[in-house]
Formats: C-alpha cells, structure tokens, sequence
C-alpha cells in the first residue's frame, strides 16, 4: 500500500510510504490519503493526525510525473478531472480535517508536498527539509492549490519568488516566512510532532473542533462574516461538556485560592 497508518489510536501517524519514489504522489497515493483523512477522524478516540513521508529524503516530491503526462496527453478536460480535481480534493481534505492535521516534514516538499504542507493547520520540518515550487519547470502553475494558498499564507511577493522561480527554500526559511511553524533535528520530528499533538488533545475534542473551522473558515472573508462565522462556532460549544468543565475547574481554581 502506497500509504500506511501506526501509532496510537489518539494520534495516529499516516505515513506516504514510496521512499523509492520520493514519495511522489501517484493517483493510488492521493486516493488512500484522501480515504485515511476521510475515515480517521470519524474513527472513535482519534484526537489529531499526524502526516509523514516514509525515509529520511522526502517527505513528498510532489506529483508523480508519468501519471501527471499521460493526464495531459489526453487534454485538458482530462488534465482538470484527473490532476486538478484530484489535488484540490486531497489539499481542501487537509484543510478542512476536523482534526489537526500536522504535518513533519521529514526532507523535500516540492510540488504537491509544499501544497499539502500549505493546506495543513500546522508544520514542523526537519533541519534538512527543503521546499519549493518546481512546477513552473513543467510549464503550468501549482495545480493542488499552490496558487492561492501560499501567497496568502506567506505573502503575495514571498509567494511568487518561490512560484516563478521554482526555487527551493530551507527549512529555517520556511518557518521564517511561516509556511512551518518550527525546525528540529531530523531524529527529533516525530517525538515534537506528538508532543504538539499532545499539547491539543489534552482541550475538549468539541473546542478544538471549533477553534479549527472557525480559522479554516474565517481566513478568507471579510472581517465581519469572519466574526459571524466565530459567533456561530462559540454558540455550538455552549452547553457541551467541555466547556461545562472547563468552567468548573476555573471556578474551582478561584475558590480554592479565596
């Protein structure tokens, strides 16, 4: 199988397990990722995914090239169904995972990689990730999402030197300009991967839930929709048990200390 899922049952770890091919991410590839982010998160007690790639090289070198051509010979309508479509769908199941999703890069990231890298809520790399654009090379733009994401989340003018340059960047440059949050020693990705994880998971599973959508949602919109979208994900929360306890244990804090 193109991708397989360890760990515990809280914090599984889904790995992309082509190390012989960069981890490039075939149609087999991308369709099992999308199953694992699909059915993971309805699965009972898990709490957080984290999303790896098998070795030490990459974590995913992007597209896998000969599915990409034999796409682009048959046209573009094929091209849109069978690249575009595929790779919006796995980068906006990313996204919008009702888990965390983080993300170790554990070496390169170019193409698809550095989409999947974009989509997700949070990152860490390995002191020797390397990301980049490289689809310029081919001759089109980013087809997984690249286009639109990066550039909102690192900057318009950052975006479009790695865009139209294809250029890679290093994992300290990244987590400059905040397409990672933090860098650490490749032996320890993993161990800070779960520790964040376990950082999240220890709030009310309804509140992260929230914390999540209302972001996901609300980046893009003006500031008004974005407060409604806020507002609606605060009224789920009322009432649940998370929040009723987390009430409590304040309240208890204080008369204890009174």
């Amino acid at each position: 199988m193109p991708v397989r899922v360890s760990g515990d049952r809280t914090v599984p770890v889904v790995t992309i397990d082509r190390p012989d091919k960069l981890n490039a991410l075939d149609y087999p590839t991308i369709d099992a990722l999308r199953t694992h982010l699909d059915e993971l998160p309805r699965t009972d007690g898990v709490r957080a995914i984290i999303l790896t790639g098998a070795g030490d090289r990459a974590f995913s070198a992007g597209a896998d090239i000969p599915d990409l051509a034999g796409s682009v010979a048959r046209g573009s309508a094929a091209a849109l169904r069978e690249i575009v479509a595929r790779g919006h769908a796995l980068t906006r199941a990313v996204e919008t995972c009702p888990v965390p999703v983080i993300v170790a890069v554990n070496g390169l990231a170019y193409g698809g990689g550095c989409e999947i890298t974009e989509a997700a809520p949070l990152a860490l790399a390995a002191e020797h990730a390397t990301f980049a654009k490289p689809e310029i090379t081919l001759g089109f733009p980013p087809p997984f999402g690249g286009s639109q994401r990066l550039p909102r989340h690192v900057g318009r003018k950052r975006g479009l030197e790695m865009i139209l340059t294809g250029d890679p960047i290093t994992a300290d440059r990244a987590a400059e300009i905040g397409l990672v949050n933090r860098v650490v020693a490749g032996e320890d990705l993993l161990p800070a991967a779960r520790e964040l994880a376990e950082r999240i998971v220890r709030h009310a599973d309804t509140a992260v839930a929230a914390c999540l959508a209302a972001v996901t949602r609300g980046i893009n919109v003006p500031i008004d929709e974005g407060l409604g979208i806020e507002a609606a994900w605060f009224a789920s929360t009322v009432g649940t048990p998370g929040v009723r306890a987390g009430l409590d244990r304040f309240l208890g804090r204080r008369r204890e200390a009174s």
